[in-house]
């Protein structure tokens, strides 16, 4: 059949955006019959020339009693794909790991070379902000080409210590310092205080406007607070460790149930033994959590040879990971995933708080109803009135305490039911005794199981295969 006769018996219709076409019989005959090559002449001279399903218009030729009923896909175009956005390139990979000490001759290990601290001078370059690309063109079924997507453009979060440029396409520091990253991601450069030795009597509490790095252990009863990271090139013992960065302890955590380690954004170490960690991003340990409360915003990770967390309570926003969690000897373990730790905390406090609300509105109620009595037999004294007065107006405050109170109650639970990215991954094996909460909901381990993921499904936590 040629291009007229096949029009008398086909429709071929192009969307609005240009990215499809469609063919559909207009009259269903017996008598209709082509080949696939005199199908795509009559659709390319309809106007439709790019990304033609010919294996379709080859199905339609031989088959076409098949198709006579519905519309089909005949070609589909390609639209714009969206460019790589723009990003902030440091002069330093700020997740680059230190090298391991080099062993010297006679077998000592030089600590004082772990760290390679990521010092600038005042003046240096520190980040780049590079400019979004444009993603490939797209192109229509007719051959047209559509104008390519730009990627999204990024801004510098600017932090302590630091200089745009005019064009705000260069980031300067303004002294000599360390770059550090700090909550949501700002770029600060932190003057930097280091302790070549053990934070103890001799060196006292620190409180430095910048980065401390600590050439040797953090004894108990001591604190150190830093607006920037803190690096302990050693041990920490029951101190109280607060730093608006990072925390890097390059040996272990020995807390004794003492002191506390505060980070804005991670922490790092090897174990954590009887401790309490707080972390706003991640807790990233390559031994072992041990009888010890760790909480982090996003993630806590113990994936080391050994990988073992038993004992105590580890609580995160979106998941723990772990080798082993729990023992044979049925250690009491808890796992909490799907909501920020800090709400956890928050819905208890609240709780609490509505609960003393009530018994304290109940109190002024019972004390009202007495002074409205003694109103009405027109006893009430001056000094009783003010009470009146004041009672009324703690009870009406009291309502509106309330309603706030419940209302944030809600918007915490509601994050609660949002479960469904948290997970508990286990990459060798759980042992009863370990208690999985994921969002509102609890599962109790009964029996060891060995490579798998907690995960929420329908109401229920539920056990996957953990695949790497």
């Amino acid at each position: 059949m040629d291009n007229q006769q096949l029009g008398s018996y086909l429709t071929i219709q192009i969307s609005a955006d240009k990215l499809s076409a469609f063919l559909s019989f207009s009259v269903v005959s017996d008598e209709f019959n082509c080949n696939g090559d005199e199908l795509e002449r009559f659709v390319r001279s309809k106007g439709v020339v790019h990304g033609l399903r010919t294996d379709v218009l080859g199905q339609i030729a031989i088959n076409p009693l098949a198709y006579f009923k519905e519309q089909t896909l005949i070609a589909v175009g390609e639209p714009p794909a969206p460019g790589k956005d723009g990003y902030v390139k440091l002069i330093y990979d700020m997740n680059k790991k230190d090298k391991p000490p080099a062993e010297q001759e006679d077998g000592k290990v030089d600590f004082k070379e772990v760290v390679q601290l990521k010092n600038v001078k005042r003046g240096q370059l520190i980040a780049e902000r590079i400019e979004p690309q444009p993603g490939p063109l797209g192109k229509t079924v007719t051959g047209e080409e559509l104008a390519s997507k730009l990627g999204k453009q990024v801004r510098f979060k600017i932090g302590k210590n630091v200089v745009l440029n005019d064009d705000q396409t260069a980031m300067y520091s303004t002294i000599d310092g360390l770059v550090t990253l700090t909550e949501k991601e700002k770029i600060n450069v932190f003057p930097v205080y280091e302790v070549n030795g053990d934070v103890d009597y001799s060196i006292g509490n620190i409180d430095f406007v910048g980065t401390v790095v600590i050439r040797g252990n953090v004894l108990s009863g001591f604190r150190v607070k830093a607006s920037g990271d803190i690096r302990v090139i050693g041990g920490v013992e029951g101190a109280e460790i607060e730093s608006e960065g990072s925390v890097e302890v390059t040996g272990g955590v020995m807390a004794g149930n003492k002191g506390y380690i505060k980070a804005g954004r991670n922490v790092k170490c090897s174990f954590i033994q009887d401790g309490n960690v707080i972390a706003g991003n991640e807790v990233l340990v390559s031994q072992s959590i041990m009888h010890s409360h760790v909480r982090a915003g996003k993630n806590v990770v113990c994936s080391g040879a050994k990988g073992l967390i038993v004992g105590g309570l580890v609580q995160a926003g979106d998941m723990v990971s772990a080798r082993i969690i729990g023992n044979s000897m049925s250690t009491a373990t808890a796992i909490e995933v799907g909501v920020n730790p800090e709400y956890r905390s928050e819905l208890l406090e609240l709780r609490a708080k509505l609960k003393q609300n009530a018994e304290n509105m109940d109190k002024s109620e019972k004390a009202l109803t007495i002074l409205d009595q003694m109103a009405a037999a027109g006893q009430l004294t001056p000094e009783k009135l003010q009470l009146r007065i004041k009672l009324t107006a703690t009870k009406r405050q009291a309502i509106i305490d309330n309603d706030a109170t419940k209302e944030r109650i809600l918007e915490i639970e509601k994050t609660l039911e949002d479960s469904d990215r948290s997970k508990v991954d286990v990459t060798s094996i759980v042992f009863g005794g370990t208690k999985i909460v994921i969002g509102r909901y609890t599962r109790f381990v009964k029996d060891a199981s060995q490579r798998v993921s907690f995960r929420y499904a329908d109401g229920d936590i539920v056990l996957v295969p953990f695949i790497s």
